[in-house]
């Protein structure tokens, strides 16, 4: 749960509506200052693209977040999530007036409106910065927070906090061999002094990391703890029991899960996002794209050599599901699944269409069909031949967690070089990181940047597509 503040709070109510005000302020003094130059401007207060620009802020705001909780938790966040935000809608606003051939629209009047954008929103973000000083600074207006205990996730705990520029840190009230008695448990005497030195100092909320053996003393620390008017916010504390990141969430509001991977994809509703995306973007290129170019690269295909055009191959999908890939035919034989041999560099199976195919990732194309149907995503791992998932998942650890998302035609290990013959066990051991590490930190503009990267190394060529 992330930590609440009146003023994270409020700032997420007050961004928006300033923000939206300026823009509009912008908007109408940008239509005079252009005319004070002698520009000829015609139908830029038209309320139509009025309209359209407000809309367009608000798409590009919700898709860098720099109105959530996170997005505005920090300064820093919030510049980013900005100078994100106007750039975005200086894109989406142009191709809006492209698209509709906007002829009249000024091109001066864009300029002036975007540059005096800019900097109003630096000198927007430099008093918000100011203020926020003088708020929780000279009128303390930070919560004021403590933690007690002295294991390793109260000491990692302690630094976090002082880190929070909404809070104040108080410091530690007590270490665990002071707060606690091997034979009685809490020492509540001591407790009860130690929260009324911290409510004298105006703390109200104190975080407790508990060990599992420690858990029979949360009756006796809250107890002390509702008599100081305390909040106490406790954090399990495993030690060495667990050496990963976890979660804890609940089951039917009542039963405590801990998750010891973070898979934004097990959420329903990014689930739902991602396949959205899968079948817009599929069904865009299967109509726009992948219906003419089959045509070509099927016949040239037939005309070097004889064989099918596409090839078919059992792999593994989300959940180790096994299923058939689709790729045009890049070699003059088609293996069956038993038979799998890795291409190499200058393989001599390789036609010569097939290294072309190969080099700009075209012979993969065919696998939106996959995608379309469900069997994959545009963005994930990629799926390997069967026989190298028997040959890998045995000597490489964590092998088989790529297979918790769906597999994709372009992803995080591909962009990033970890492609074609995985020549020793690092080159795998690289590429089960990279993939597991998108499977972890999954996010809707994580897939569109990698889509990009591909398309730029698809225009660039890579060493290793062959």
């Amino acid at each position: 749960m992330a930590i609440q503040t009146r003023y994270i709070y409020l700032l997420r109510y007050i961004l928006p509506v300033t923000d939206v005000l300026m823009l509009n302020v912008i908007y109408f003094a940008s239509y005079f200052l252009a005319v004070s130059f002698g520009r000829t401007l015609s139908n830029e207060l038209n309320s139509h693209h009025i309209v359209i620009c407000n809309l367009i802020w608000i798409v590009s705001t919700a898709v860098f977040g720099l109105y959530t909780t996170y997005g505005s938790r920090k300064i820093e966040r919030i510049y980013r999530g900005t100078w994100r935000s106007v750039a975005f809608h200086f894109v989406l606003f142009s191709a809006y007036l492209i698209f509709f051939n906007q002829d009249a629209f000024s091109r001066a009047f864009l300029v002036v409106f975007y540059i005096v954008l800019s900097f109003a929103f630096i000198l927007n973000r430099f008093v918000g910065t100011s203020i926020q000083y003088i708020v929780l600074n000279k009128f303390k207006a930070a919560k004021k927070v403590a933690v007690l205990g002295s294991n390793v996730t109260a000491e990692r705990l302690s630094v976090y906090l002082q880190g929070q520029r909404s809070l104040e840190f108080y410091g530690s009230l007590g270490d665990d061999e002071t707060i606690y008695d091997s034979k009685e448990g809490v020492t509540a005497q001591i407790i009860a002094g130690k929260l009324a030195e911290a409510v004298d100092y105006g703390v109200k909320e104190v975080y407790v990391a508990v060990a599992p053996q420690r858990m029979a003393d949360v009756k006796t620390l809250v107890a002390e703890a509702d008599k100081a008017c305390v909040r106490l916010k406790f954090i399990p504390d495993f030690g060495g029991t667990l050496n990963t990141p976890f979660t804890i969430g609940y089951m039917g509001g009542e039963f405590p899960i801990i998750t010891l991977r973070n898979e934004p994809l097990e959420e329903m509703s990014n689930r739902f996002k991602k396949r959205a995306f899968d079948l817009v973007f599929s069904s865009l290129f299967i109509l726009f794209v992948f219906s003419w170019l089959y045509p070509i690269i099927a016949l040239l295909i037939k005309l070097e050599s004889k064989g099918p055009v596409l090839f078919k191959q059992n792999r593994a999908g989300r959940n180790n599901e096994i299923f058939k890939v689709l790729k045009f035919r890049t070699m003059t034989v088609a293996e069956d699944d038993g038979e799998f041999k890795q291409a190499t560099k200058n393989d001599s199976r390789i036609t010569k269409i097939g290294a072309f195919l190969r080099r700009t990732s075209l012979d993969e194309i065919p696998q939106f069909i996959n995608v379309f149907y469900g069997d994959m995503s545009v963005v994930g791992p990629r799926p390997h031949p069967l026989l190298l998932n028997d040959q890998y998942q045995e000597i490489i650890k964590k092998y088989m967690v790529r297979h918790f998302a769906k597999p994709g035609i372009t992803g995080w290990a591909q962009v990033n070089g970890y492609r074609g013959e995985t020549k020793d066990k690092l080159d795998m051991e690289n590429r089960v990181k990279a993939d597991i590490y998108y499977i972890e930190n999954w996010a809707g503009m994580f897939d569109v940047r990698i889509v990009f990267m591909t398309v730029i190394n698809m225009v660039r060529g890579e060493e290793n597509a062959y």
